[in-house]
């Protein structure tokens, strides 16, 4: 005799489906009631290929490729003249690369999503794409080994070719291409720190080490790692542009008292190089949770710099204290809003004064902004309700006219770094990828990934690409263009006549 199931039966399982759309659908019908709708997005439809002949695929997938590849050459002029300035220690005599067009090389790689020297050695030098690249970039006249490239990057000053992603960035500002995407008239800088490699035997001098327990009771394994703190710029539209790159040393460390080098050390010395690079531009600082301190946010008001930064509940006992005993005197300072789906109420309270280093003090505003929203719950299909709480220290004082600008538009977009960077891990960029095991070669492979990451970025919110990233999504388009790079299905005859004329990089 069989045993008695406790699972749900098919009947009982399709009766929760039908309670789950029916709740579904009266929620949406309420919210819609309250004014209560998603932003305007878009998501990759569900169908099976809109095109109806082979001629219309190799058609839309010639556009697709010259329109993205126009668009990158808006920017390679600026970027191959930074980097023409880049001393060559080689010998004159012996090059059969210049030095441009090995950086030129290795930006197509990331770009091409190379996964490795190796897959670059391989697929780079097929004939196939080998004629495509050059009809594409006629200044790739021959393609170079990628040891070739990392034995250069392992002997130049690689900071250079950030220099020139820097350059490239202070000529899109210059030329007001991000104006309309501004916070409070100023561009929003958004920093955050991740890992790069980590190994579990020393490869440089330069890697930061640490100790994991593996078991209870058995000795820690000592690891090498390198850790980078990345600078971006971080818009309202989800746009991502990679700004500088400040690798954790552990050089910079007190080796004295074995302090090893740190992210906010290392925030320091980002800080004064984007000052040096950006003297005059107003800037917006977003930070997370690591850095509501003193020290950071003086060094914020030396530069100049307005700042959002994320307070958790645990940092600066005093000021959240000072913050709950004023907001009772203070009812007026409580603003209710929509927000797509969610309900928003903000309370916050002006020129709380922050004290550090015993003479030391800064004055702050503290918003706390707490979420409401219903959900139908998969299990049971019924209504239930959702909140979430969010709180930032502004170096600005509130008022009911820039909460929605400042923390919404501003603050909450510090997690386009997060997704900038994942998109470089998991995304094709290889971000934890080392491609080398000198430091300086290292780092010049993550500078040239960066430009890479930049390019895309750049062609992804262009107007000119918009629609085919709409029906395809970005990793689509990615995939479309590159499948289309690998093969023989590039008319010379359109490539030529489309990049010969004039362009003009205009974004949604």
């Amino acid at each position: 005799m069989s045993k008695l199931s406790h699972r749900s039966g098919r009947e009982e399982i399709k009766a929760q489906k039908k309670k789950k759309k029916r709740a579904e659908k009266e929620l949406r019908e309420e919210q819609k009631a309250q004014g209560l709708e998603e932003p305007s997005g878009f998501s990759v439809p569900n169908r099976k290929s809109g095109y109806k002949t082979v001629e219309e695929e190799i058609n839309a997938r010639n556009e697709a490729v010259t329109e993205e590849v126009r668009i990158f050459k808006t920017s390679l002029p600026v970027l191959l003249k930074r980097l023409s300035k880049i001393s060559d220690p080689r010998n004159p005599e012996k090059i059969k690369h210049k030095l441009t067009v090995l950086m030129l090389y290795g930006i197509i790689a990331f770009v091409y999503h190379m996964a490795s020297r190796r897959e670059a050695n391989r697929k780079m030098t097929n004939p196939v794409i080998m004629q495509n690249l050059k009809l594409l970039f006629p200044e790739l006249a021959s393609m170079p080994h990628n040891d070739t490239l990392e034995r250069l990057l392992a002997r130049i000053d690689v900071n250079e070719i950030e220099k020139a992603q820097i350059e490239l960035v202070r000529s899109l500002i210059r030329k007001k291409k991000f104006a309309r995407y501004l916070i409070e008239g100023r561009y929003p800088v958004a920093i955050d720190g991740t890992q790069k490699i980590v190994r579990d035997y020393q490869w440089s001098e330069e890697c930061l080490e640490r100790n994991i327990k593996v078991k209870k009771g058995e000795e820690p394994v000592k690891q090498y790692y390198v850790y980078v703190l990345e600078a971006s710029l971080a818009f309202q539209n989800g746009m991502t542009i990679p700004l500088m790159s400040e690798f954790l040393n552990y050089a910079e460390g007190d080796t004295a008292t074995k302090k090893q080098d740190c992210e906010l050390k290392a925030f320091k010395r980002l800080a004064q190089r984007i000052k040096s690079e950006f003297r005059r531009l107003p800037i917006m600082v977003l930070l997370d949770g690591l850095y509501p301190n003193g020290p950071v946010m003086t060094i914020c008001r030396k530069n100049n710099w307005d700042f959002m930064i994320v307070l958790q509940n645990d940092s600066l006992t005093s000021a959240w204290e000072e913050y709950y005993g004023l907001l009772k005197l203070l009812p007026e300072n409580s603003y209710k809003r929509n927000c797509g789906k969610r309900r928003q109420h903000f309370q916050w309270v002006n020129d709380i004064v922050h004290h550090y280093d015993r003479r030391k003090r800064e004055t702050i505003h503290i918003v706390v902004c707490t979420e409401n929203w219903k959900e139908v719950d998969k299990k049971t299909g019924k209504v239930i309700p959702k909140s979430s709480h969010h709180a930032w220290i502004s170096s600005k004082a509130l008022h009911r006219s820039n909460l929605h600008e400042r923390c919404n538009l501003g603050a909450r977009h510090r997690w386009n770094i997060e997704t900038g960077i994942l998109v470089e891990k998991h995304h094709g960029y290889n971000y934890e990828h080392c491609f080398s095991y000198d430091w300086n070669s290292m780092k010049g492979y993550h500078y040239l990934m960066r430009i890479g990451d930049g390019l895309k970025v750049l062609s992804q919110y262009s107007e000119r690409l918009s629609k085919v990233i709409k029906e395809k999504g970005i990793q689509g388009f990615v995939d479309f263009v590159r499948e289309t790079i690998m093969a023989s299905l590039l008319d010379i005859r359109f490539i030529k006549k489309r990049l010969s004329g004039p362009v003009q990089l205009r974004l949604i």
